[in-house]
């Protein structure tokens, strides 16, 4: 898992939400409505509904607004139509960036994302051409700093549950599962006393790039303009911040 704590990026993430709350009700809104169209407007029978639902309500969206996205979706109230978009390329230092878009203008995301690209040092790929380098997998925080918890304890948890793997990164615990078992993974481990903070399915890097310097603060700005963009759900990389003085 490359960069710094996943809980600290996690955290970070949530801050920015927190400061365009209008912004990440629209990105949400459209994830209730792809989920839908996808899976049924039940919560219960559809895991990707109930999981955009439980984002929708940590960033405090209001449940009628959640409400008209679901009706929107199922066919009860006009909306508009998303479709999925999914972007790849380098970034400087030849980190891997893989974009997910749910988009009504094809056309015009691709030439924000293009642009965004060509800006700072980065070129789009082909399809394909870094998607190999993450795998989607069940992310679940169980955070130290708001609640002590021993090691041993959340790693013996972590293997009676079944998830894949757990690791330490000082102020939380990240488990790693198959993207099916991320419900039944969270389940365990809160009968276990280990209520998770945040839990999502991801997409992982099988390795991590080093980059520092200018590299770096390219890299972090790309980033930062693809997911203040409307259309852009999620953006993932295999950068880490080089050590000091390597």
């Amino acid at each position: 898992m490359s960069g710094h704590s996943k809980w600290a990026n996690i955290k970070r993430r949530k801050a920015k939400v927190d400061a365009q709350r209008g912004k990440v009700f629209t990105k949400i809104g459209r994830e209730l409505v792809v989920a839908t169209r996808q899976g049924g407007p039940n919560p219960e029978a559809n895991f990707q509904l109930r999981m955009a639902i439980e984002k929708a309500r940590a960033a405090n969206m209001p449940a009628d607004h959640i409400q008209r996205s679901i009706l929107k979706a199922a066919g009860e109230l006009e909306g508009v139509v998303y479709e999925e978009a999914v972007y790849e390329g380098y970034g400087p230092g030849g980190v891997a960036i893989l974009v997910e878009a749910l988009t009504d203008n094809r056309k015009r995301t691709t030439a924000d994302v293009r642009y965004f690209f060509s800006r700072n040092g980065a070129s789009l790929g082909e399809p394909g051409c870094v998607g190999w380098l993450f795998d989607k997998k069940g992310l679940l925080v169980i955070d130290r700093e708001t609640q002590d918890v021993d090691a041993d304890q959340a790693t013996m948890a972590a293997i009676e549950s079944g998830a894949e793997d757990i690791r330490d990164e000082g102020d939380s615990f990240a488990v790693v599962t198959k993207p099916g078992d991320l419900d039944s993974v969270r389940g365990f481990l809160a009968e276990r006393g280990l209520p998770v903070a945040h839990a999502e399915i991801t997409r992982i890097p099988r390795s991590a790039v080093p980059v520092s310097g200018p590299e770096l603060e390219a890299v972090e700005r790309l980033i930062d303009l693809l997911e203040d963009h409307d259309d852009i759900q999620a953006v993932y990389s295999n950068y880490e911040e080089a050590p000091r003085g390597a």
